[in-house]
């Protein structure tokens, strides 16, 4: 495939860490070397970022329990002197005892209440006016249910991850084109350019939101796979240094060593949903409008995945 910017193919790197959602919630396991575990801590210890405690869980989760926890997920283009939006909107909730793991995407557009704000917008843009916590917030009510931790990811700096895996492979199911790059469909290798170009395209596929939603899906679940199917852990510092510049989360280092533990056989299997809704223009806006029904069966689905 490869776009239209010849590139060399860079050398594949061998690694045990698998991300969280984007190499860092599985961490390889084994022991490490006291260079890699000091390395590796040191990393974690850049990327702490809000705290968040949800209400709407009455105990602790308990790691060595394995019980089922959510994550949310937040892409966020961040530019000079602008916040930013939180372009993609993922719920991941992890269930060991199920062995699995469900991606529910929801669409930046959606229009619903932005907790802390009083007043209803696009859900991504509860972001911009408060951040993480609003966010969190937001998805938690409209889910109903615990947000239990988060990640929030510079997608600039995504590219940056996909690089430091050794790029990653992906099935396209149909012909794109973007920006001067070409994405033949079939089983396509990216770097983390590509990656990055492919999973923005929107306007060239006629899924829209929906079909840029699927490919950030495949990337992410990508380079989960790509680290969770390789033996060993090398070339550590570039890993390290491209997820403490680019990723923000609330997970203690010890949580996710714990994590990595207890919670490895939720990536036995890996499913992706998305909340769908009808493009509808209220007040001279364009939004995504979702049916009370749908609401009700995604969140169904997810408080049964949470055991909720």
């Amino acid at each position: 495939m490869r776009s239209e910017h010849k590139k060399k193919k860079k050398k594949r790197k061998t690694f045990k860490i698998i991300g969280f959602t984007l190499l860092i919630l599985f961490i390889g396991g084994g022991a490490y070397a006291a260079s890699v575990y000091q390395s590796l801590a040191g990393a974690i210890h850049t990327m702490q970022g809000a705290s968040h405690k949800t209400d709407k869980r009455v105990d602790d989760i308990k790691f060595k329990s394995q019980d089922p926890f959510s994550l949310l997920i937040l892409g966020v283009d961040e530019r000079k002197n602008d916040k930013g939006r939180s372009d993609t909107m993922i719920v991941m909730t992890i269930n060991p005892k199920q062995e699995s793991i469900e991606l529910l995407s929801l669409p930046r557009d959606t229009r619903t209440e932005i907790i802390g704000k009083g007043t209803n917008d696009k859900m991504n843009h509860a972001y911009a006016y408060g951040g993480v916590n609003m966010s969190i917030n937001t998805v938690e009510a409209y889910l109903d249910i615990p947000i239990d931790y988060y990640v929030k990811m510079n997608m600039e700096g995504f590219q940056d991850i996909v690089n430091a895996v050794g790029g990653v492979t992906v099935d396209n199911d149909m012909d794109l084109a973007y920006k001067g790059y070409s994405f033949k469909k079939g089983t396509i290798d990216l770097d983390g350019k590509e990656a990055l170009i492919y999973s923005r395209i929107r306007k060239e596929d006629p899924r829209g939101d929906y079909g840029r939603q699927m490919r950030q899906r495949q990337v992410i679940q990508a380079v989960m796979k790509k680290g969770s199917s390789l033996s060993t852990l090398t070339n550590y510092d570039d890993i390290f240094e491209a997820l403490g510049k680019n990723v923000e989360t609330n997970l203690s280092f010890n949580e996710m060593l714990s994590i990595q533990k207890n919670y490895k056989s939720s990536l036995k299997k890996i499913e992706q949903y998305t909340l769908e809704g009808d493009n509808q223009k209220v007040d001279g806006v364009w939004y995504n409008i979702v049916s009370e029904e749908t609401k009700l069966e995604a969140q169904n689905r997810v408080k049964t995945h949470l055991g909720l």
